[in-house]
């Protein structure tokens, strides 16, 4: 289902994911959270509040991608009533407005101005963790790396509970990027389920 921007709470899994990935963040330490005030991310978000004493910092600038039309939908409802443009919306088009609303360079834009907000008085090697959305995830770090939003595609979508990590490199007039993908659509299934001993 394309959920976009409707507010649909965690469940019973969603619950154990969030509270075990909170786990895992909290041992980089951050300094900040912020995230999209919709329930889902805004409750993965306390989980990690809670262990790190940290406040989280809504803001609807996080929130998935606005879908219109397509909200609430299976992909294959989406496919049978919007067959073009799903297509093209499959096809990684960055112009292509999901269900009539948001495109895919709109949801990058207000992405990384909300993150640049959010790093903007932090010192480096502070940790910043943004709480968002899959689809939002990766048109924000794409736009944030400057790829060409022809080639976000090629970038997958981040999975409930997972995340990347970006650092901000030095800037210099010879850099050619501002920020590095050091990791990418990282989760529970990376780490094992209980602490391995020997």
């Amino acid at each position: 289902m394309f959920q976009g921007q409707e507010d649909i709470p965690l469940d019973a899994t969603g619950r154990r994911q969030a509270s075990r990935s909170a786990g895992l963040l909290a041992q980089r330490h951050p300094v900040r959270i912020v995230s999209s005030d919709l329930s889902r991310a805004a409750d993965t978000a306390h989980a990690l509040a809670a262990i790190t004493g940290l406040k989280v910092r809504l803001d609807k600038r996080f929130r998935e991608t606005a879908a219109g039309a397509w909200q609430g939908l299976t992909f294959a409802e989406i496919d049978e009533r919007f067959p073009e443009d799903n297509a093209a919306w499959r096809g990684g088009d960055p112009l292509v407005r999901a269900g009539g609303a948001e495109n895919r360079e709109e949801v990058g834009r207000r992405m990384s101005e909300a993150t640049l907000e959010a790093v903007e008085d932090l010192i480096p090697g502070q940790t910043l963790v943004v709480v968002s959305h899959g689809g939002a995830i990766r048109a924000g770090l794409a736009a944030l790396m400057g790829l060409p939003s022809t080639t976000w595609g090629a970038l997958a979508g981040v999975s409930n509970c997972h995340w990347s990590l970006l650092d901000e490199q030095v800037h210099t007039p010879e850099a050619l990027f501002s920020w590095q993908l050091r990791e990418h659509n990282v989760g529970l299934g990376s780490f094992p389920a209980e602490p391995i001993e020997g």
